[in-house]
């Protein structure tokens, strides 16, 4: 039925304006004067604040239809409030992010998802729709036990008629905030060209061709790409410190916001607060006064920053017993819903065994523990896995920078000297260091493989390319011309995909939008229905229940928490 489209399209567009007023009322809450300066990060700022939100009440409620429908309500009313007298004002930043998103409605239509949306994406998304947290909710499945910001505020989408169909709205804004926030780079490098450029434009414009050729397909982002998606945005904001000499504030405020919502979706992102190493130190040379560094890095956005985090550790904590699950020194093994030791240590080399290609789910080598020491494991490696996923991707990457530098790079251009900052040079270093780290622990592209080897080339073409002065006329015929042909290929080769699921899978997008939805998408659910219907037949609500291996803690027919015996 054309219903489904309608109302697809119709909270598509409603969801957005709803983060928009988060965003603007948060951004206003907490900055004297603010200017609305980019709508991309009033999208993430809304998102943002959205998440702590997520976790903060899925503590006590589910995120049920109303509870959800009432937050949108809030949404539009916190948007109506804040551009009440000053449309005018952002009325074109504002029709130019709607565009931006009317490109990518193309890439919602999806009819499969990835498996993992079927094993624990989905089921966990719902289980916050239905219930409030469960202490030890990790013994239900793996992937219960690695929750990720993108399943809490997909959870927030579960809304009248359309109910848990919008479960990949999140992965579409997050590629869209980015995306405007990346356009506007390159449109300000406009402005400023006839004055000054520099390699950051060069390497906005490299960053949005990257993820809307290479990460077009919005059902496999899981909680994966969209985090990378961020890191982009975070190493230029990181790198736009080598041009101020004040205001630093602004920029960290956004850093914050970034790096919150990039720990949030893979906690092992942690990693990246040693970017944050250069430029405390670029501030601290600049003030000469350790007090006024501090000042700057402790602020209503760092409190903020804090309370997302630890939030995340809760959630991890409440599931599994651990702080920072698998790592088995951080568990509490004594605690009733914990999981033992031994089972976070037989995870925790199944993730790297994996990771190093060691395993898949049709093969695993047959001496695993001494496979993954040391560098036992990458000669199998680099047969099974970088030839051909890594090898691809670096090829791509090659292949993109070669078309790039045929529009920017003429043999008759005048080239101006340019020196290599040293700022920039310590970003590098720790990015390098993100990749040894990223070799030696979890060689898989998506544990941030993607961007790591991106930005590592990106950069230096980057800086280089700003060596070669174009005039204004070329430059902006090139940039426009890449942009566009971006655009293109990302609308092409979904229109291929979609193409494709109608023929294999015989997807009607326009009469049943809404994607595949099988029995098991639904097993979770199935499971706690089946514990809370046995424990009926318990004499005593307040005692232990054993029930297929699981002992049940009830109290007031509510599941306290789950504990295998």
């Amino acid at each position: 039925m054309l219903n489904n489209l309608f109302l697809f399209i119709f909270y598509y567009f409603l969801i957005l304006i709803a983060i928009y007023g988060y965003g603007l009322a948060f951004l206003n809450l907490n900055i004297k004067k603010y200017k609305l300066d980019n709508f991309g990060f009033i999208g993430l700022s809304g998102l943002f604040i959205l998440l702590i939100y997520s976790y903060l009440s899925n503590f006590f409620y589910a995120h049920s239809i109303l509870h959800n429908a009432i937050l949108v309500i809030i949404g539009l009313v916190l948007f109506t409030l804040n551009v009440v007298n000053k449309f005018h004002k952002f009325r074109d930043k504002f029709l130019f992010s709607l565009i931006i998103f009317i490109i990518l409605i193309i890439s919602a239509f999806i009819f499969k998802n990835h498996d993992d949306f079927t094993y624990y994406h989905f089921p966990y998304t719902y289980y916050l729709t239905q219930n409030s947290s469960y202490l030890g909710a990790g013994q239900f499945n793996h992937g219960f036990r690695t929750p990720s910001s993108i399943f809490y505020l997909n959870s927030l989408f579960f809304l009248p008629s359309a109910k848990y169909y919008l479960f990949n709205f999140t992965q579409i804004y997050i590629m869209g905030f980015v995306n405007i926030i990346l356009l506007q780079k390159i449109y300000e490098s406009f402005k400023n060209y006839k004055k000054s450029t520099n390699y950051l434009s060069y390497l906005s414009l490299l960053s949005f061709i990257f993820i809307n050729i290479f990460f077009y397909r919005i059902s496999e982002h899981g909680t994966d790409r969209s985090a990378q998606i961020l890191i982009f945005i975070f190493i230029i904001l990181i790198l736009e410190f080598t041009f101020l000499e004040k205001n630093y504030q602004s920029n960290l405020n956004y850093v914050y916001i970034c790096l919150g919502l990039i720990v949030s979706l893979k906690a092992f992102y942690i990693l990246y607060f040693i970017l944050l190493t250069p430029v405390i130190y670029k501030i601290f040379k600049k003030t000469r006064k350790f007090f006024l560094t501090i000042k700057y890095f402790f602020n209503k956005f760092s409190i903020y920053l804090s309370l997302l985090i630890i939030l995340v550790i809760t959630s991890y904590f409440f599931n599994t017993g651990c702080i920072l699950y698998p790592l088995s020194f951080t568990c509490f093994e004594n605690l009733g819903w914990a999981l033992p030791v031994s089972e976070v240590n037989r995870m925790n080399d199944w993730y790297e065994l994996w990771s190093k290609a060691g395993a898949n789910p049709n093969y695993r080598v047959s001496n695993p523990e001494i496979y993954i020491q040391q560098f036992n494991w990458v000669g199998n490696w680099m047969k099974d896995y970088f030839f051909n996923k890594v090898s691809d991707l670096i090829f791509g990457i090659i292949l993109l920078v070669l078309i790039f530098l045929l529009f920017f790079i003429k043999p008759n251009l005048k080239i101006k000297k340019i020196s290599v900052d040293k700022f920039v040079l310590a970003v590098y270093l720790f990015l390098f260091i993100l990749v040894i780290e990223w070799f030696y622990n979890h060689p898989a592209l998506r544990y941030g493989g993607y961007c790591l080897f991106a930005l590592i080339i990106f950069i230096p073409v980057s800086i280089f390319v700003e060596r070669y002065k174009l005039n204004y006329k070329k430059y902006y015929f090139s940039v426009v011309i890449l942009i566009c042909l971006s655009i293109v290929i990302f609308l092409g080769r979904n229109l291929h995909r979609i193409n494709k699921e109608i023929n294999i899978y015989s997807y009607k997008p326009i009469t049943k939008t809404f994607y595949k939805l099988e029995d098991k998408n639904f097993r979770i659910k199935k499971q706690m229905d089946e514990l809370l219907l046995n424990f009926s037949n318990c004499e005593n609500l307040s005692s232990n229940c054993d029930l297929n291996k699981k002992q049940v803690v009830i109290r007031s027919g509510k599941i306290i928490f789950l504990t295998r015996k």
